[in-house]
């Protein structure tokens, strides 16, 4: 009971001062570019005919000289049509180029592996980041680049999913209150994580930690190498915007979700405390208050509930309206029950001793 009440206490008075951030330490992100430097965008691509265009259609549309621009795609021995569709699309266009990833550099393994080998193909001082599934903005490039300052080593943007179910919409929501919520700490100029699918490392940076064949493997590459980044002194940077926005395509069912979360925790681990403490005072939230239901009346748990749904709409609505998205409000409670069932039915399945499933293969 004691517990109960100090966890909720520390909860809602975190919660409180995040929301307080959100609103009034926010800076709107401006981005302006002199000069355009050469780039070099890299992808890592298994099994992804399903999905690979869409995302080199968005690059053919990117607001940047396409002769600054190398595209570098690594196949990583897909065994479905993904190599021949990026053949048919590149044919005739100088700027792309694919390979097929068969070897290892030291003990790097699957993406990792692949962007290691990409890394040492690439021609410019600027690695942007993203998936074979991903469909990024117009000003991806230049609005991720202005961001490039002196000092900076990587550059993180925000990526939600796309897709038309209701399942679909709610995995959105819950990738933008995520990401909101690690922009305020991003905002007070501490370190939170990045993401593979949406950054930039300047080449200096990535050298000076040996890149990704010199880190421990991890699943989450992205936060290994964030973490290595960091201790070497670099300087992040995380941008909550329209113009650095990517769009990915959602898990197709809860056993998929489930897979991609634990290959998420398993990456939070590496996360400054301070996320650390953030994560799990939020996933805790559920696990805590339905046994204290056991000693408090009903009406104190519809409360306490009902607080955290006004707290958790309102902290949502600005994260949506800072990228010009806006969802019906019963959808904000559809959020909140799709937290329950998702938040306990994670906690189960990272603890079962199963392995990690990703992009066909176990880890």
């Amino acid at each position: 009971m004691i517990v109960s009440v100090v966890y909720f206490i520390l909860y809602f008075s975190l919660f409180l001062v995040l929301l307080a951030l959100h609103i009034y330490n926010h800076k709107p992100h401006a981005y302006s570019l002199t000069t355009y430097p050469r780039i070099s965008i890299l992808i890592a691509a298994r099994n992804e005919e399903h999905t690979i265009i869409k995302c080199l259609e968005a690059l053919e549309q990117l607001d940047f000289p396409k002769d600054k621009v190398e595209i570098l795609i690594g196949d990583d021995s897909s065994t479905d049509k993904t190599r021949v569709i990026v053949d048919a699309f590149i044919k005739g266009k100088p700027q792309y180029t694919c390979v097929t990833i068969t070897q290892n550099i030291g003990d790097t393994k699957g993406k990792a592996n692949v962007l290691a080998h990409l890394a040492k193909l690439a021609t410019s001082d600027f690695f942007l980041y993203t998936d074979a599934d991903i469909v990024v903005h117009q000003s991806w490039a230049k609005s991720m680049l202005s961001a490039m300052q002196q000092g900076v080593g990587i550059v993180t943007g925000i990526t939600t999913v796309r897709g038309c179910r209701l399942f679909d919409h709610l995995q959105a929501m819950d990738w933008l209150f995520s990401l909101g919520l690690m922009q305020v700490v991003a905002d007070l100029k501490l370190p939170v994580s990045t993401m593979g699918n949406n950054m930039l490392i300047r080449r200096e940076a990535y050298e000076s930690v040996g890149g990704f064949e010199s880190i421990k493997f991890s699943v989450t590459e992205d936060v290994a190498i964030f973490k290595q980044l960091v201790k070497q002194g670099w300087n992040t940077r995380n941008i909550y915007d329209e113009s650095v926005l990517a769009l990915s395509a959602p898990a197709d069912n809860l056993l998929q979700l489930m897979q991609q979360r634990k290959r998420w925790m398993r990456g939070s681990m590496h996360l400054p405390l301070y996320m650390v403490i953030i994560f799990i005072l939020h996933s805790a939230y559920y696990p805590i208050l339905l046994p204290f239901f056991a000693y408090t009346s009903f009406s104190v748990m519809l409360a306490i509930f009902c607080v955290k749904l006004l707290l958790q709409s309102l902290y949502l609505n600005i994260s949506l309206k800072r990228i010009q998205r806006q969802v019906p409000w019963w959808l904000y409670i559809l959020f909140e029950l799709y937290l329950v069932f998702t938040s306990i039915a994670l906690i189960i399945y990272f603890f079962l001793p199963l392995k990690i499933r990703w992009k066909g293969r176990n880890y």
